[in-house]
């Protein structure tokens, strides 16, 4: 089936099952005619002798048609509406009095633009979790509470990060917080298996919660000295992880410029989803930006078979600055 998706304010889009489109009214030059039971050459009888003149009603006539054009979901909306009351866990009060709207599935599938397969993978990207059968983004500080619950006990089991018991951790941490959000925040931040003697363990994804962390340090600092923050980074992860720069793409951001170098927090997810309007902000933030620097930040512009530089070349200007290749923007930016 084929859905139109889209509130008044939006540009239609059509979806199926798996895949969004933008839509555009294309005129033709020939005049497409609408006539029911309409038989093709090869439907009618080939031998010449039997042919028959067919009288035909015509039901109607366009001048147009809808061209589809396959675009990337619009999935923003999606963060933005269940950020609107994150969940913070079984004892809040606010919970309990929020005046605001949750959203099951249905309620997503007439909300945001793509399609549903989509808008469920985006889903588990942003870990959300089904509450009362709504589905809820966790707070992030209770998100870091729990998962500080299971590193602690990773940490005074001295269990391997590559083989975490769900068992033990549901029946350790079950008399702090529900069972269902030590088993979240398990799936959020580990790949699930499954032994030879069908005990279901889980393997922690380092890079993930290293960044988790890091984004626990920043988000309370407006800049944080460079070295001074690996340093405290480091100290602050689970024994046994290593903290690298590069498991913060499209997180945070470091200035080379500064002396001394400093970091700061910049979402990916914070940014506008319209390519120019990503574009301008970026700008707006940093005058000039070396590939290596932006690509985080455009990645998830690109559309099928679409490159980053090719991205770069619609939207920004290149430049050489001491030997190395950096973009700025096309238009003057205030």
């Amino acid at each position: 089936s084929l859905v139109i998706r889209g509130e008044k304010d939006e540009h239609a889009v059509l979806c199926s099952k798996n895949k969004t489109y933008d839509m555009k009214i294309a005129d033709t030059s020939n005049m497409l005619l609408f006539v029911p039971g309409c038989k093709t050459p090869e439907e009618l009888n080939a031998d010449p002798s039997s042919c028959n003149i067919i009288h035909s009603q015509i039901a109607g006539f366009a001048k147009n048609y809808w061209e589809l054009r396959r675009c990337r979901p619009k999935l923003k909306k999606l963060r933005k509406l269940l950020m609107e009351d994150p969940y913070e866990g079984p004892d809040s009060r606010k919970d309990q009095t929020s005046t605001f709207s949750k959203y099951t599935t249905e309620d997503l599938l007439s909300l945001i633009q793509a399609s549903e397969e989509e808008i469920l993978h985006q889903l588990q990207v942003i870990d959300a979790c089904k509450i009362e059968g709504y589905w809820r983004i966790l707070d992030f500080d209770y998100e870091m509470k729990l998962l500080n619950h299971v590193t602690q006990l990773i940490d005074s089991e001295s269990w391997p990060l590559s083989k975490v018991p769900l068992c033990a951790c549901l029946e350790e941490l079950g008399s702090l917080e529900p069972r269902e959000m030590i088993e979240h925040i398990l799936l959020s931040y580990g790949r699930k298996y499954v032994d030879d003697a069908g005990e279901v363990f889980f393997e922690m994804r380092e890079d993930k919660i290293c960044r988790a962390i890091a984004q626990m340090l920043l988000q309370n600092a407006v800049k944080f000295n460079l070295s001074e923050f690996e340093e405290v980074w480091q100290q602050s992860v689970p024994e046994g992880m290593t903290t690298r720069l590069d498991q913060l793409q499209g997180l945070a951001l470091v200035d080379k410029s500064s002396r001394p170098e400093t970091i700061f927090l910049l979402k990916v997810e914070d940014l506008p989803e319209d390519n120019q309007e990503r574009f301008n902000s970026l700008f707006g933030i940093r005058e000039k930006w070396t590939e290596v620097d932006i690509t985080p930040y455009i990645q998830d512009l690109c559309a099928e078979k679409q490159t980053v530089g090719a991205l770069l070349t619609k939207y920004a200007r290149s430049s050489m600055l001491n030997g190395v290749k950096v973009y700025n923007s096309r238009r003057p930016t205030s």
